[in-house]
């Protein structure tokens, strides 16, 4: 069992660290790969986002490929079986969030389910 949680939270790890990447944030086909059909999202700004909500900000031009998001302090549970909750901090160009992610597992593969930013200094 140890194996396959581990396995698990790997996964959404390398899922999280995917969707942070600018070269798949630019793109609605890689975004939307990656996003569960009922994603939510409450942001750092308090602003509730949605799936579609959040392919409109990633393709405005937003995305800035020379200031990618810096994770630290990544970490995993699996909370039930293809239920995978991250945590970490994110730096973001001088903002700092502490951020939270519910990846659940689906026929196509790993989706982020849920996902919140809480602000810090």
């Amino acid at each position: 069992m140890a194996d396959e949680s581990e396995w698990a939270v790997q996964a959404a790890i390398e899922a999280e660290m995917r969707l942070l990447d600018p070269d798949v944030r630019v793109s609605p086909a890689l975004v939307s790969e990656l996003l569960d059909p009922e994603f939510l999202e409450i942001g750092a700004s308090g602003r509730r986002w949605d799936a579609t909500s959040i392919l409109t900000v990633t393709s405005d031009g937003s995305v800035v490929p020379e200031a990618p998001v810096k994770v630290s302090e990544m970490s995993g549970a699996v909370l039930a079986p293809g239920i995978v909750h991250l945590t970490y901090f994110a730096d973001h160009s001088g903002r700092r969030a502490w951020r939270s992610s519910v990846w659940r597992l689906t026929e196509v593969g790993w989706r982020m389910y849920f996902h919140q930013g809480t602000l810090t200094s």
